[in-house]
């Protein structure tokens, strides 16, 4: 579970020593990504209709017409990235270890299973990200979470995978706040959630890395410009982060679970201390810590997967059922859509012809499946007037 209000299971914990006014105008809200979800309708595939603002400023998209199924059938679905332009991708399956290939057609075939994954709560094959031509996946082993790089072999259709490199290992696990994403930013370089794995005092500690928000190269190097001398800690301070990514100016967007008060969407800066667990949600600056941009109670929220399209950020809800749209000009408001529709909602990102996808998650043990679940969604997006 992602909250801690029952009791935790024994903590195995890992740190890499001597590595050196918010405003939420929604209609419904999330929490922690280990609640009980009630998605589904009573057995029967569900589908939705959203329908965009209509006063939808400049550089925002929205989410606008029917919904339609890409894929069913998925058991645990995590992280998906596509392949091309068309709606070919790679998804994860978190309990089974699988990566699989989605063809256009709607089909899948098994890639490969990553080797070594110890699945249990929380943990497993979590996210992916594509960079060149290799596959790079976060994953829990038996000594802790980790970060591979595979190269794909073959091509859309035979896609493999090739060996295995680590990039980074040992990383703070448990059965909860494993953190998990993985995204190339603007810069080329790879950025990786940690979770504080149920140790919180450990998020202030900059020579642990749980708790914190990690930057390499490609290779798994410490980029010289990082923060702090010698580390690959981007920022710290962090609970659970769980979706990250970047604006076309560059700034870079988080979402985060909180405890008992706040879920989080933050921006990130180069540094900087987002206060956990010395301060959830708002209320830190006195502190010297960084205020979220925006904030969710945790009986609504469960914010996971983000994405940013153009102007807006997209955040996938799992307790909260949800999908909210924030536009990264004014990120203390947000739209939703599809609350309740279709369960927890662990993942979204663009998809192909002005698409967006997003990727449900009641097969996790927490969810009430429906039909056919778990399932990569679509619904048509429309842009906002130039």
């Amino acid at each position: 579970m992602d909250h801690d209000r029952r009791p935790h299971a024994r903590t195995r914990a890992w740190s890499v020593a001597g590595l050196t006014a918010v405003a939420a105008l929604v209609l419904s809200a999330c929490t922690g990504d280990g609640s009980d979800g009630t998605g589904g309708t009573d057995g029967a595939a569900p589908t939705a209709r959203a329908t965009a603002p209509a006063d939808l400023s400049s550089g925002q998209v929205a989410p606008d017409g029917d919904t339609t199924d890409v894929v069913t059938g998925l058991a645990a679905p995590w992280s998906v990235v596509r392949t091309g332009d068309d709606g070919d991708a790679l998804v994860s399956e978190r309990d089974s270890a699988k990566v699989l290939e989605l063809r256009d057609d709607g089909t899948t075939r098994e890639v490969g299973a990553v080797d070594g994954v110890s699945h249990g709560g929380e943990g497993g094959l979590l996210g992916l990200a594509l960079h060149d031509d290799d596959l790079f996946v976060y994953s829990t082993a038996d000594d802790g979470n980790r970060v591979q790089r595979y190269e794909l072999t073959g091509s859309e259709g035979s896609w493999a995978l090739g060996d295995a490199t680590t990039i980074i290992d040992g990383l703070p696990a448990n059965t909860f706040h494993d953190g998990g994403r993985i995204a190339f930013g603007p810069d080329g370089m790879l950025y990786a959630s940690v979770g504080d794995a149920g140790t919180s005092s450990d998020a202030q500690d900059e020579d642990s890395l749980a708790g914190k928000i990690l930057r390499l190269t490609p290779d798994g190097d410490v980029p010289d410009d990082n923060p702090f001398d010698g580390s690959p800690v981007w920022s710290l301070g962090h609970r659970n982060v769980q979706g990250m990514g970047w604006t076309s100016d560059g700034t870079m967007f988080a979402s985060e679970f909180g405890q008992d008060t706040h879920d989080e969407l933050n921006v990130i800066e180069a540094g900087e201390n987002y206060g956990w667990p010395e301060v959830e949600g708002t209320g830190g600056e006195d502190q010297g810590f960084v205020d979220p941009v925006q904030q969710w109670s945790t009986d609504e929220a469960s914010p996971s997967g983000l994405a940013v399209v153009d102007d807006t950020v997209f955040v996938a809800n799992l307790r909260g059922e949800v999908l909210r749209a924030i536009p990264a000009d004014e990120p203390g408001t947000a739209t939703e859509y599809f609350a309740g529709d279709f369960g927890r909602i662990r993942t979204v990102l663009e998809g192909p012809s002005d698409t967006l996808w997003f990727v449900t998650n009641n097969t996790d043990g927490r969810g009430d499946p429906s039909a056919d679940d778990d399932r990569i969604v679509s619904v048509p997006l429309t842009r906002s007037a130039p």
